[in-house]
């Protein structure tokens, strides 16, 4: 009998100074029997840093051919694609290929730094990648707000995230790895 996922309640209230995007989401959540608490509410921080009408979640861990969050537009052609973890060099040729920007939010600790320094040149010749770093810290403080049914509110300014709910606050800076170049 396989594992079923674990469904989470997000009301997610974001002002988002930086571009300008103040609106409020009513989400669901699934963590995959195989997925930490830890992944789940940093695919819901990034879900904030990222939010507009047209990004969502996708079958992400249990999928080959999707990313974790992506943003379609009304041509169903792919512009954001958004990864968490460590991918492999095919992974991002082919979402590159498909999107006009890839994320990578790489959250593994040393695991990840190891990942980044034998893959950085690899990824160097990817013109619409961008990679980011989480801390472990970050994690521990995201993983801390997690209750099945949450209310939320995500502020975002000088390109830091605050998530803030009943049970406290957690701040995301990202270390910046990998730029686009456009």
């Amino acid at each position: 009998m396989a594992l079923k996922s674990t469904i989470y309640k997000a009301e997610l209230d974001i002002a988002d100074m930086d571009r300008g995007y103040y609106a409020s989401h009513a989400l669901t959540l699934a963590q995959h029997p195989s997925e930490t608490i830890e992944r789940m509410m940093l695919r819901l921080a990034v879900f904030a840093l990222h939010a507009s009408d047209s990004l969502g979640f996708t079958k992400g861990i249990s999928t080959d051919d999707e990313p974790d969050l992506w943003q379609k537009n009304y041509s169903d052609e792919i512009e954001v694609w958004i990864e968490l973890g460590e991918p492999d060099e095919k992974r991002l040729r082919k979402a590159c290929g498909r999107a006009e920007h890839v994320l990578v939010y790489s959250y593994g600790g040393r695991a990840a730094d190891i990942w980044w320094q034998q893959n950085a040149s690899k990824y160097a010749r990817f013109d619409n990648l961008r990679v980011l770093s989480v801390a472990p810290a970050t994690l521990q403080a995201l993983s801390a707000l997690c209750e099945r049914g949450m209310s939320m509110s995500a502020t975002i300014q000088d390109g830091v995230l605050w998530l803030s709910s009943a049970t406290g606050n957690a701040q995301l800076t990202l270390d910046i790895l990998k730029e686009e170049r456009r």
